[in-house]
């Protein structure tokens, strides 16, 4: 009788044991910080003539000469850490320049911009990418007169 008690006990204790670390280990990515968890994520992106409090102005996919310049605008939620983003400028497929923007947590809008010039009429397009050179989203528009 002690005998089938003291396996009875020891069984018990084992399988608790056993519990209890199984449990742990499923439950270990619910004591993350909940923005570890989460992807960077593109909310919104446009070619717009110019940014007003922080959001896009007159958005558009073609812009005259005239306006002087134009503006891409991205924002971002969530941002799960401080990164980096880039707008690369295209003009008729070859490259124009690129910039590096810094995005911070919970989440971020920025923007880059060139100035128009004459010689800049024709087909646009800015890549935006992530620090990895994972494409984001493609915007394409075009400069007349």
């Amino acid at each position: 009788m002690k005998r089938t008690f003291f396996t009875s006990i020891i069984l018990l204790v084992c399988i608790a044991f056993f519990l209890s670390v199984w449990g742990f280990a499923q439950n270990n990515k619910d004591t993350l910080p909940r923005r570890a968890l989460e992807k960077l994520t593109l909310e919104n992106a446009a070619m717009c003539e110019e940014i007003k409090e922080y959001t896009p102005y007159n958005s558009a996919v073609v812009f005259s000469i005239k306006i002087g310049k134009v503006s891409c605008f991205t924002s971002f939620d969530p941002v799960p850490e401080k990164t980096f983003i880039y707008h690369k400028w295209y003009h008729r497929d070859k490259p124009s320049t690129k910039k590096k923007l810094t995005l911070n947590p919970p989440r971020w809008s920025t923007y880059s911009s060139i100035l128009l010039r004459e010689t800049d009429k024709g087909p646009w397009r800015v890549e935006i990418s992530d620090q990895k050179g994972n494409l984001l989203r493609i915007l394409r528009f075009s400069i007349t007169d």
